[in-house]
């Protein structure tokens, strides 16, 4: 599995925070920024368990991932597998159609370049991987979004999209329902610091 460090240091996005009053608050009740990234082989094998993983109960998920993987012989998983593979056997594995087709689809755009290697990836902006990956089927900007945060590192993300981190930002700063345009605003101080932030807005969030 390949693993990368954070691209930034954590204490200087803490010391920078810090000067907002609502966000100290929220540091000091959350604690120690403790943000640990997930190793994976290639974006692909992230990206294919990020579409297994949509929408299911994790334990759930995790098994159907695990037989999905297990499908193929090669230790890691491939699209040249999967391409070869048929949505039957695909689906044997506890797939939906639709997320067989997506698995596919995204084989498909790395063997077409669009999907490329860690290396490559790690030259790539944060908008422009936005925009090559959710031309996936099944993948949309959220999910690139935690690609971003949590394999890749990337320091400024702010993933509004998310239902935990809005609400925790409703509850920070008083709002019973949360304007995104407002949220989008509000966080332009943060900058580039705000995957920190959103960090800090999960370990918040109270179901």
């Amino acid at each position: 599995m390949t693993r990368f460090e954070l691209a930034y240091d954590p204490a200087e996005a803490l010391a920078a925070l810090r000067k907002d009053k609502d966000l100290r608050r929220v540091i000091t009740r959350v604690g120690d920024f403790n943000l640990a990234l997930r190793p994976n082989h290639s974006p692909f094998e992230a990206l294919a368990e990020s579409i297994i993983y949509q929408q299911l109960n994790g334990k759930v998920a995790a098994t159907i991932w695990g037989r999905f993987q297990g499908l193929f012989e090669a230790k890691h998983l491939r699209p040249e597998d999967v391409l070869g593979a048929t949505i039957e056997r695909l689906r044997s594995a506890g797939l939906s159609e639709a997320k067989a087709l997506a698995v596919k689809d995204l084989a498909l755009k790395v063997e077409e370049g669009l999907v490329p290697g860690w290396a490559a990836l790690r030259k790539l902006d944060d908008e422009e991987i936005i925009r090559r990956f959710v031309q996936v089927r099944g993948i949309g900007r959220w999910t690139v979004e935690m690609l971003l945060i949590f394999r890749l590192g990337r320091p400024d993300v702010w993933p509004v999209d998310d239902f935990a981190v809005r609400t925790a930002y409703g509850d920070v700063f008083g709002f019973e329902k949360v304007d995104l345009k407002e949220m989008r605003a509000r966080a332009e101080a943060w900058r580039p610091w705000r995957s920190v932030v959103a960090w800090y807005m999960w370990r918040w969030y109270k179901p």
